[in-house]
């Protein structure tokens, strides 16, 4: 696990502010990492922070959310049912591209003498901003300002401001503002079979040895240019309009060109001292799966029309208007910690640009940011990024979960593929269909039914909205739980225990197990989950029961044995040791080294053969400590506090979605300060680039999942059943934590001191929760504090292998040191764990 104890920003270059990320120094060798933080975006088109000269960089990225290229996948040895078809999101054409030349000499930022630098990424504003001063060749200075935003109104809009000012000299200035239609941050044009680029690395897009984008059309007209185009395997279309518009007292020409992939509006202008030159252009994006080319252009000319009509400076104040709610809704205050409250904006911010104009698709691990995983969409989403959005933004949870409803009948079809009734969700998909080659990571996962299932049941708990499952989005738990009771099996020589065998749990360094505990816990949720849903429907809604039942054929039987299954469900346990164990075998493998493992060699997926790891105790995330916090109500706190500390050490981290998840379990069981130093680790990932892949985007999950680790973990939130529970646990030194969460329509701010845990009501009427079993209700205008005695245990240091001992050796022997002793308490953990 990559630590950040402390802050591991260099300040002097990056400066805090707790409304922005700020910028005083370029620099050119981390070039990749600083375009994805600084990157804009609105959930469905992303700009990635390259300089506006569109020169040098890591990645040109401009990137719609879905907009993708198929290709097939080969596989060395074919079997059935593997993955067939490849998906990859399309870098598409690079509108935001201005170079400027001053007596003809380009600014090219990597070689300029730039006398001031900063750039901006405003958390208020959502927009980047960039003033720099730039002494030419010749001696000239030259102050440049920009200022660019991806629409939160308006989805398919985004706004370019670009301001050149002389401040010693006149001189002749050009301004050549482009769309630039170049692949994978490059000039060449490709498409095709993916080819292998650079080391081997499963985390990266895959890049094109033909074109992708075939040319359909093209036109300008005045300052507005249009570019048209047709992916050339899965048919997709995409147009991309920009328009343009000058502001200078200064004399000036213009002229236009337009070719298949490049479009220019060019400004010649006398620049005279002190008389600045402005060009504003707005662009449009629009896509679709097989809408034409020019149906889509037409849509570009109706989003610019309206662009002009408001003006640029009524885009700018819409935007802030959105914002300002947005905050309303979802901010959340570390008052004392200035340089943690900057990283913690920068980190909801990301769930915006990811999230807020989706508008019906799906949540893709780095968002709009960048094309790491091919622009797939994981269960990172539902486990997640829903919490955030289910308590903060309903609106957007709902659409989101649309998407996967949506899919139902792909997902059907890939349960048939594997023989299995019901449906099973992609593993990683853009259209639909499985896009994972390596199944055994991949595809082996089909918890992501069970997690999509517990995100659409966290929605309607939350929200109340019960006339969300009965238009339909029922069917995704019925469907589900299909598949996991034809998925499990019966034994019953000696007992009467509901099993499931060979598949894979959240920690892909172990594959096809038996049993694997976060699976069937999970799974136990859904298959109570959904017979709960259909009987609750048929008292509800009787219509809509009749609707479910003639439309999916399901019978009072059926969700008997939902339930049967649920109830019996196999939990594994291990007496001897008092913990959980990751599956059936796990136990018996011998332990990983990883005090030995030398840093050169994480993470271990890029070093070590599956195989290798495989035989091994060593997790590349947190798995049981997942299912302890997901189904926390289903688990003792002793139960809790054995498995993470029997699982701490095992877990390498190198995987972003680990370190939110040991950060809440570690503070929920006492060891604050471990849970502190998870969630600095979380916080930093990408604004550090802890992990080394920065560049290739957000890693949006862990976003959500600091969110969480600040609400579940230190503020203590739960939510089992329906019951709204606080358990909060404020880390040492902080002076007060403040969030909101929205419960049933009623948002409630809640501050958290050392002392004290209050609640307000800021918008609706009445909120009722708990903290540490009490009952509060919460009305508008009567604010309530609940004094705190305490926050439990608290642990010093982290487990360490030596605390992990009990664990078997090579040769299968036990280890003979003790963990601590620990005393489960069965009735309290639940009645349904089975102890084998």
């Amino acid at each position: 696990m990559r630590f950040a104890d402390h802050d591991p920003l260099n300040r002097t270059r990056f400066p805090i502010d707790e409304w922005a990320l700020v910028e005083t120094e370029f620099g050119e060798a981390d070039m990749g990492r600083t375009e994805t933080i600084f990157a804009v975006g609105n959930g469905y088109l992303g700009l990635r922070g390259n300089v506006e000269e569109g020169r040098d960089g890591h990645m040109h990225g401009t990137f719609v959310n879905g907009f993708h290229e198929t290709w097939p996948i080969r596989h060395a040895e074919e079997a059935f049912g593997f993955a067939r078809v490849g998906q990859t999101i399309v870098n598409a054409p690079d509108a935001k591209v201005i170079r400027l030349y001053v007596d003809d000499e380009p600014l090219v930022l990597t070689v300029a003498e730039l006398l001031s630098y900063e750039r901006r990424l405003d958390f208020r504003l959502g927009a980047l901003s960039r003033s720099i001063v730039w002494r030419t060749p010749s001696g000239k200075r030259v102050l440049i300002t920009s200022r660019r935003m991806v629409s939160f109104t308006d989805r398919h809009l985004a706004v370019l401001d670009y301001e050149v000012e002389m401040l010693d000299a006149d001189a002749a200035v050009t301004i050549s503002s482009q769309i630039l239609n170049r692949q994978d941050g490059r000039d060449e044009y490709r498409s095709g079979v993916p080819e292998a680029i650079g080391s081997f690395d499963p985390r990266k897009a895959e890049m094109f040895n033909e074109r992708v984008m075939q040319p359909r059309v093209k036109r300008a007209e005045g300052g507005r240019y249009m570019l048209g185009y047709q992916t050339t395997n899965s048919g997709m279309t995409i147009a991309v309009g920009a328009e343009h518009q000058i502001a200078t007292e200064n004399q000036f020409s213009e002229s236009s060109s337009i070719g298949d992939d490049l479009a220019k509006h060019i400004y010649r202008v006398h620049a005279k001292q002190g008389q600045p030159i402005r060009v504003t252009k707005t662009i449009s994006y629009h896509t679709a799966r097989t809408v034409p080319t020019r149906e889509l252009v037409d849509r570009c000319d109706r989003t610019l029309d309206r662009a002009a009509e408001l003006g640029v400076a009524e885009l700018f104040a819409q935007q802030r208007s959105w914002l300002d709610d947005f905050w309303a809704r979802a901010d959340v205050e570390v008052q004392g910690q200035a340089a943690i409250q900057q990283a913690t904006r920068w980190n909801l911010f990301q769930l915006a640009q990811a999230t807020a104009r989706t508008d019906g698709d799906g949540v893709a691990a780095k968002g709009v940011s960048g094309s790491g995983y091919g622009g797939h969409y994981f269960w990172d989403t539902e486990v997640y990024v829903l919490p955030f959005l289910s308590y903060t933004a309903p609106v957007v949870a709902r659409n989101v979960l649309r998407f996967r409803q949506r899919m139902l009948p792909a997902a059907r079809a890939r349960a048939l593929e594997l023989n299995q009734l019901g449906a099973l969700f992609p593993w990683r998909t853009i259209n639909g269909q499985e896009s994972s080659a390596y199944y055994a990571a991949g595809t082996a996962q089909y918890h992501i039914d069970a997690d999509i299932s517990y995100a659409l049941n966290q929605y309607v708990r939350a929200t109340g909205d019960q006339d969300f499952l009965a238009r339909g989005a029922i069917d995704i738990l019925v469907e589900t739980a299909r598949m996991w009771e034809d998925l499990g099996f019966w034994r019953s020589n000696a007992d009467d225990v509901f099993h499931i065998h060979g598949v894979t749990g959240p920690d892909e360094y172990t594959t096809v197990v038996n049993d694997n505990l976060y699976t069937n816990v999970m799974a136990r949720a859904n298959l109570a989950a959904a017979a709960s849903a259909v009987d609750d429907l048929q008292v509800l809604d009787p219509a809509a029961y009749d609707r479910l039942v003639e439309r999916l054929s399901v019978t009072p039987a059926e969700v008997a044995g939902w339930r049967r299954a649920a109830a019996h469900m196999h939990i594994p346990f291990d007496e001897q040791l008092g913990i959980h164990p990751q599956d059936s075998a796990f136990l018996q493998k011998e332990l990983w080294d990883l005090e030995a493992t030398p840093e050169d060699r994480r993470p271990l997926l890029l070093h070590y053969h599956p195989l290798v790891i495989y035989r091994f105790q060593v997790l590349k995330q947190a798995d049981v400590v997942l299912a302890l916090y997901l189904q926390g109500d289903r688990f003792s706190t002793e139960a809790k506090r054995a498995n993470f500390e029997y699982y701490d050490p095992l877990t390498t981290g190198d995987s972003t979605l680990s370190a939110v998840v040991q950060s809440i379990i570690a503070s929920e069981v006492g060891y604050h300060e471990l849970a502190m130093r998870y969630f600095r680790s979380a916080l930093f990932v990408d604004l550090a680039d802890l992990h080394n892949n920065t560049a290739d985007g957000v890693h949006v999950a862990s976003t959500g999942g600091v969110w969480s680790a600040l609400v579940s973990g230190f503020g203590g939130f739960r939510d089992h059943n329906g019951v709204f529970t606080f358990d909060p646990r404020l880390p040492d030194g902080w002076q007060r934590l403040t969030f909101r969460v929205t419960l049933r329509g009623t948002r409630l701010r809640v501050d958290l001191t050392p002392d004290a845990i209050s609640f307000a009501v800021e918008d609706g009427i009445e909120a009722r929760v708990r903290v540490r079993g009490a009952e509060v209700v919460v009305s508008t205008g009567s604010d309530v504090s609940v004094p705190l005695d305490g926050q439990g245990p608290r642990l010093y240091g982290a487990p360490t292998m030596r605390d992990v001992t009990g664990s078997r050796r090579a040769d299968g022997s036990l280890l003979t040191a003790s963990i601590p002793t620990l005393s489960l308490d069965v009735d309290e953990a639940d009645s349904a764990i089975q102890m084998d």
